[in-house]
């Protein structure tokens, strides 16, 4: 087995330009993998002579990433009926993967999972640190088994053809087909597959793996997939959305009010098109005659909420306006491809948030960050800049490659552009300098840590910016001189702090085969294959370590009380799963020691203020945007109720989560 994954490597190694190659009845297939545009690794497909496979893949993404060689065995209906995975995941973690059918029972035991089923028909096994390739094999199999197939350990799968296409590079021409496969995730997965049926592409947001030598032709299979995707996701938002003929109300309601974070019962407000109109006692404000009237009586009436640190992928807009999130910031994305989308919430063809739109610069190296904007020299700086100001973007994001000599030339061109400037502390700075030189802001809480640990981490592009963090954090004392001088330098800039606290949670406290605390109030409701992965645990933890990394992880809640206290603002971003990540960033916050009223407060008012949109949103007032939500709860008295929104209205359209999260297969 090492010895063919070894082959497999050199052979691929030494023949980069054949993405196909063959000897001794085994054939071997290269395929590029590409993160936001630039190529970052690479996988091959060994057919061998007995029919089975050997694949193996990686992938570098900052210095994270996976090496994994996979032996899979298949029977005469295309379905594993043996896997091997071994190697390391994104994280660095040791895989050992393995599942088995012999006799009618099929045996699983990976990182996260084991199990033991006795099968009376076909089923296909998901590996759950498989390579890429498995999309394909499925996709087979579904084609070859009737469309449909049980998932192991959960859930189902099937397969629809969409299109054929016919793509040419260097007088090249291939015939390929498009198919989309159901049950993977919230919504279809596309793959295309060649006249053999065997994997062409998948593309999938900033993740791409094609065919080597035929990666001009991505560009050609993401147009055919926006043909189909917009179409579906045009007619979800013409069917779910709702725009009333006429004014609109919500009488009984407990208002949030979100200038003053306090809860005003038995109040009315009135919406005509996309502005509040009214806002009062039920018994002072008159609704319309030919209002549209939702009672709300034991419910919460507040402001959108907002996740300031998002980057919007395809379908995420459904889930954050599912979730009640009407607003979002984009902190790094493909220009086109954020473009695209942002004008489609804008119209009403596509269901999603208002979106601000920061822009994502990085050096280049071997830990750049998934952005196509290098910058390494002033001129660079000042042009790139100035094309994201004439795009409309509001903010620079600097990351974590950038020459710590450029921060201060970066923060002075952006800010002669408006712009504001936020990020990583880039490697070789502390975040102590990263403010002295121009950042408005800080983008998480790892960063702050880091600033004390300068000694032992000056690299932070590595997995080490997590690592000793977790290993380190728990021992610093937030009482020292060096962390109160922080905290002063923080005031008097008026930093703001985007902690993405759930982001580290799952790093530091998950565990393997445990439901992450991050999504145990939902996992059971979302998809089958979904949930598994909320189960994969998270940092590989050295032995005896397992209360400091939860120690560290509490320290981190401490330190966002400490900033609190100190009047440093704090904005509620999430960089993980759209939509159902936020609530549980806000009761971290709760749970740090901030009163829930003051929560709701950054996540509505607070965020808007940041950002210079609080003349129209963050608050219900007359004359703003109605931007509201209906909660089923009282967040302001536990901020977990944000679970429970009903309804939203967001650009004039009223839209029933019921309806949203049926379309995305979230039970309720």
């Amino acid at each position: 087995m090492k010895k063919l994954a070894f082959l497999v490597v050199l052979l691929a190694s030494i023949c980069p330009a054949q993405a196909n190659s063959s000897a001794g009845g085994v054939s071997i297939t290269r395929y590029t993998l590409m993160l936001a545009g630039n190529k970052a690794g690479f996988e091959t497909v060994t057919r061998n002579a007995d029919g089975s496979l050997d694949l193996y893949y990686e992938f570098n993404d900052r210095g994270r990433g996976p090496k994994i060689t996979e032996h899979l065995v298949l029977d005469k209906n295309g379905l594993p009926i043996e896997i091997h995975n071994s190697g390391n995941d994104y994280l660095k973690a040791p895989v050992d993967e393995q599942f088995s059918w012999k006799g009618g029972v099929a045996t699983w035991n990976n990182r996260a999972e084991q199990g033991t089923r006795k099968l009376s028909g076909k089923s296909f096994y998901v590996s759950i640190s498989g390579a890429p390739e498995e999309s394909a094999v499925l996709a087979k199999a579904l084609v070859s088994n009737g469309g449909h197939l049980p998932l192991l350990p959960a859930g189902e799968a099937s397969i629809e053809r969409r299109s054929v296409l016919k793509v040419s590079v260097n007088e090249q021409s291939r015939i390929v087909e498009q198919y989309a496969v159901s049950g993977l995730d919230f919504v279809p997965d596309p793959i295309w597959l060649d006249e053999k049926g065997q994997m062409f592409a998948s593309v999938n947001g900033w993740f791409v793996v094609v065919l080597e030598g035929w990666e001009s032709s991505v560009d050609a299979l993401q147009r055919a997939q926006d043909d189909f995707d917009n179409q579906r996701i045009a007619n979800i938002a013409k069917t779910l959305g709702h725009k009333p003929t006429g004014p609109l109300a919500f009488v009984h309601a407990n208002l949030f009010e979100s200038a003053t974070a306090t809860l005003v019962p038995h109040s009315t407000v009135v919406i005509q098109g996309d502005r509040i109109t009214a806002v009062g006692d039920d018994d002072k404000i008159q609704v319309p005659k030919d209002a549209q009237i939702i009672d709300a009586t034991g419910k919460t009436l507040m402001p959108g909420l907002w996740d300031m640190h998002v980057h919007l992928g395809p379908n995420d807009g459904l889930l954050h306006i599912s979730c009640g999130i009407t607003s979002v910031r984009d902190l790094g994305n493909d220009i086109d491809q954020l473009a695209k989308m942002k004008a489609r919430y804008d119209n009403g063809t596509e269901i999603g948030p208002r979106v601000l739109m920061a822009g994502l610069i990085d050096g280049r190296g071997p830990y750049a960050g998934p952005t196509k904007i290098n910058v390494d020299t002033e001129q660079e700086a000042r042009d790139n800049i100035d094309r994201f100001a004439k795009l409309g973007y509001v903010q620079i994001k600097i990351y974590s490659s950038i020459k710590p000599e450029l921060v201060p030339k970066i923060a002075e061109i952006a800010h002669a552009d408006g712009m504001r400037v936020s990020g990583h502390v880039p490697a070789f700075m502390t975040a102590e300098q990263f403010v002295n030189d121009g950042a408005d802001e800080i983008q998480h809480m790892n960063f702050i840590f880091l600033n004390f640990m300068f000694d032992q981490v000056k690299d932070t592009r590595t997995p080490a910016r997590f690592t000793e963090v977790a290993s380190r954090a728990a021992g610093l004392d937030l009482a020292s001189p060096q962390v109160q001088a922080l905290i002063q330098l923080l005031q008097q800039h008026k930093t703001v702090v985007d902690p993405t606290l759930a982001v580290f949670e799952g790093m530091f406290t998950d565990r393997a085969g445990t439901m992450s605390d991050v999504y145990s109030a939902v996992g059971d409701r979302l998809p089958a294959q979904i949930r598994r992965g909320f189960l994969y645990g998270g940092l590989e933890v050295p032995q005896g370590m397992d209360q400091r990394y939860r120690d560290s992880f509490g320290q981190m809640l401490k330190m966002t009380k400490a900033f609190y206290d100190a009047g440093i603002p704090i904005v509620a971003g999430t960089d993980s799963l759209a939509g159902f990540t936020l609530p549980r960033e806000l009761e971290l916050y709760e749970q740090a020691g901030i009163p829930a009223p003051k929560v709701l407060q950054i996540a509505t008012l607070g965020a808007a203020r940041v950002m210079k949109q609080d003349r129209e949103r963050g608050s219900i007032e007359v004359g703003k945007l109605a931007d509201v939500i209906l909660v089923d709860g009282n967040p302001a008295a536990h901020v977990g109720d944000v679970r429970k929104v009903k309804t939203v209205v967001k650009g004039g359209v009223i839209y029933q989560t019921a309806d949203l999260n049926r379309a995305v297969g979230v039970r309720p």
